[in-house]
């Protein structure tokens, strides 16, 4: 199969006449090769080199001229060439070999063929040639082409060996099957089930990278369910595989966590791409199991699942190597705040607790609303027809009262440093206390969200406790 039609991009013609100048054999190969037959945008372009792939990068940086920045990384005989917004790597073919403790290999100069062989999947391995008698000459020596049209994800060598080999190609596998919606071949999934141990001796920040690009894939619960499947989810994540499994006692049982929570993270991921909220779905409920209880008459209860939750997260994130930073506090406030719009939605909607709930969540309002949406997954539909008419009431009185009283974000208009002045006081635990006093009355409708009331509350309290 000859491509050259499908591939007039002036930057390959480029790297094409410096390689034959240099008398080398260049490919582009692997994921861009892949998304060109799939039909998908890629930014990852790979050319492998029969030789040198240092020195094609060399002369390619030069022929691109002003603006071309070159990076040489000689211990791995690696070249990187960037401009604009065109990024190439470039890399000699090599053989690998690996040692049973570790995913680094040892790399030996090597064939295009033997180049391909350490390919992780066969729609990884195939490759396109560059040089000018060759161009758009296609090369699939595993039959990438066929698993392309069969949407199967299938290791070009022994699967056995390829995932002992580097294990985290069996989080790539699961992760391209979620990406791009295929399914993994028996024999490569059955592989996974026998090596899933071998994960322990990858880092964690490259699991969280590949979980990561799991959670921004259109359906997000296609890889987490094949994670379970295959024995990796509580090697990766037991806290998520705690979700589980039903319960039954006195004929009631619960509803399963776990399904349950990928169908909320489906719900989120139709409507956002914003990763944090996606993660925040995904950990909305990873307290039920810690909080879970039998109570007579009650049946199965989750009481304060959405505090203990939040809790958790801190110590999740650390140890799977994920942001400590403010990403990590928006998926806290999200967790802890979850059950606030349900339970609204389930009494009566006060103007009061509307505010509450509108300064706490502040500008992260819009997202816990989303997923407070996509977390009614009841199998009753009347009961779910009511909530999402409920749902809407809350959300219209919320856009009524923040057009009102601006209460998102909002500060008592008496600030402390005042109160101090108002009532010559030293700063004390009564300053604080007089400013959540005026806090509580704006958001409890005694007063506007204005500076003249705020003041005359502040001085009527203030008379109140004899302070003035």
């Amino acid at each position: 199969m000859n491509l050259e039609n499908s591939i007039q991009t002036p930057v390959f013609r480029l790297i094409g006449e410096e390689a034959d100048r240099l008398g080398l054999e260049c490919y582009v190969i692997g994921g861009w090769v892949r998304d060109l037959l799939l039909h998908r945008p890629s930014k990852d372009i790979d050319i492998v080199v029969v030789g040198s792939g240092i020195s094609l990068a060399e002369a390619v940086a030069k022929r691109l001229g002003k603006g071309a920045h070159l990076a040489v990384f000689k211990t791995y005989g690696t070249a990187q060439v960037k401009k604009g917004e065109t990024e190439l790597e470039f890399v000699g073919a090599r053989r690998e070999s690996y040692r049973s403790e570790s995913r680094n290999p040892i790399v030996e100069t090597g064939t295009l063929e033997e180049d391909q062989n350490r390919r992780d999947f066969t729609i990884n391995a195939l490759a396109l040639c560059l040089n000018k008698n060759r161009y758009g000459e296609l090369l699939d020596p595993f039959g990438g082409i066929a698993d392309l049209e069969d949407c199967t994800i299938r290791t070009p060598l022994d699967p056995d060996i390829t995932f002992s080999d580097d294990p985290l190609r069996m989080m790539r596998g699961i992760r391209f099957a979620s990406q791009l919606g295929f399914c993994l071949a028996p024999e490569t999934f059955m592989a996974i089930k026998r090596n899933c141990e071998r994960i322990n001796i990858i880092t964690k920040e490259r699991i969280a990278d590949e979980l990561n690009k799991i959670m921004l894939s259109r359906r997000p619960s296609v890889g987490w369910k094949l994670l379970d499947s295959t024995g990796l989810l509580p090697l990766v994540f037991p806290e998520l595989a705690e979700l589980k499994g039903v319960e039954t006692k006195d004929g009631r049982g619960h509803k399963d966590v776990f399904l349950h929570t990928l169908q909320v993270l489906d719900n989120v991921a139709s409507k956002s791409d914003y990763l944090w909220l996606r993660w925040a779905a995904l950990l909305h409920d990873i307290g039920k199991p810690k909080s879970k209880q039998w109570e007579p008459g009650a049946g199965w209860t989750f009481r304060n699942h959405n505090y203990l939750g939040a809790r958790m997260i801190p110590r999740i994130f650390k140890k799977m190597k994920l942001p400590q930073n403010e990403k990590m506090d928006y998926v806290i406030k999200l967790v802890d705040l979850h059950m606030r719009p349900i339970n609204l939605i389930e009494d009566t909607v006060t103007d009061s607790a509307v505010r509450r709930l509108l300064f706490e969540a502040g500008d992260d309002i819009d997202d816990l609303m989303l997923l407070c949406n996509a977390d009614i997954t009841s199998k009753n539909e009347d009961k779910v027809r009511r909530y999402h008419q409920n749902y809407e009431l809350v959300k219209q009185k919320m856009v009524e009262l923040e057009e009102k009283d601006r209460i998102r974000n909002f500060q008592p208009p008496v600030r402390g440093e005042e109160i101090m002045q108002l009532l010559s006081l030293e700063p004390c635990s009564l300053v604080g206390e007089l400013k959540s006093a005026i806090k509580d009355a704006i958001l409890d409708g005694v007063i506007p969200n204005e500076y003249e009331p705020a003041k005359a509350y502040l001085m009527q309290l203030a008379k109140e406790r004899g302070l003035i």
